[in-house]
């Protein structure tokens, strides 16, 4: 059985996920449960769970001021929130689960089968995460990527480009290093366009940073400091040399 724990305070919101994990994910078991920051935190310093239901804002705090609270996070956590769109963003950039209120049951299962295949602690992650929150002014310099075997925490600056997969994405960065991540390549361009990315392809999300040159024979490819030529789409080239001229 997987041990949780749930912290909210609405009552009515315990009661109804703990009914929707008794249906859809029988092999959770609420060790306990809490309604603020201050009684949770109490609860987790006597009580070891695999994972953390925990909602965002409550009437003594928020689920971020229980994380600063707690010197180590060795356990998994599902954020639950009814609508907070920085938060929403920077869960994204760690890769962090959550649930929009009312909780849709398809995505609960999607969250409870992750965590199956992930393992629970990601301690790293919420580094990450209150790092992103407690300098939201700035822009974001760490993303976490998932790949089969472990999480990755990399400076975006150091990416050179992404190539899609299929459901896929395989990372290339400046040091050689490539990874193999499972994500599509349109859930990073979204995080990443901000960061000075440009997809030139359906497949190529590139770092116009390391752009070396636009060789216009061939219909057109990019060469990447890297020695890597990237293809670049006929209804993109326009865009694309548009885009150079501005650098």
């Amino acid at each position: 059985m997987i041990k949780a724990i749930l912290i909210d305070d609405i009552e009515q919101a315990r009661v109804t996920l703990k009914k929707d994990l008794q249906v859809y994910a029988p092999d959770v078991a609420i060790i306990a449960e809490a309604a603020g920051v201050i009684e949770g935190a109490k609860l987790l310093k006597t009580m070891q769970p695999d994972v953390l239901f925990l909602d965002i804002q409550m009437q003594d705090g928020s689920g971020f001021d229980l994380l600063d609270i707690l010197p180590e996070i060795p356990f998994k956590i599902i954020f639950i929130t009814a609508s907070d769109a920085h938060a929403i963003k920077a869960f994204r950039y760690a890769a962090i689960d959550y649930l929009l209120k009312p909780v849709d049951p398809d995505e609960l299962v999607a969250a409870m089968d992750k965590l199956r295949k992930e393992g629970m602690n990601e301690n790293e992650k919420y580094k990450l995460l209150n790092q992103s929150l407690k300098n939201h002014h700035q822009p974001h310099t760490k993303l976490a990527l998932h790949t089969h075997d472990k999480i990755h925490v990399v400076n975006i600056s150091d990416i050179v480009r992404c190539e899609s997969s299929v459901n896929y994405t395989e990372f290339f960065f400046a040091d050689g290093k490539k990874l193999l991540v499972t994500k599509t390549l349109k859930e990073f361009e979204d995080l990443l366009v901000g960061h000075g990315f440009y997809r030139v392809h359906q497949s190529h999300l590139i770092n116009t940073k390391f752009i070396k040159e636009f060789i216009k024979a061939d219909g057109g490819y990019i060469l990447m400091n890297n020695g890597s030529n990237i293809p670049v789409s006929s209804r993109k080239r326009a865009q694309v040399v548009e885009m150079l001229e501005r650098l």
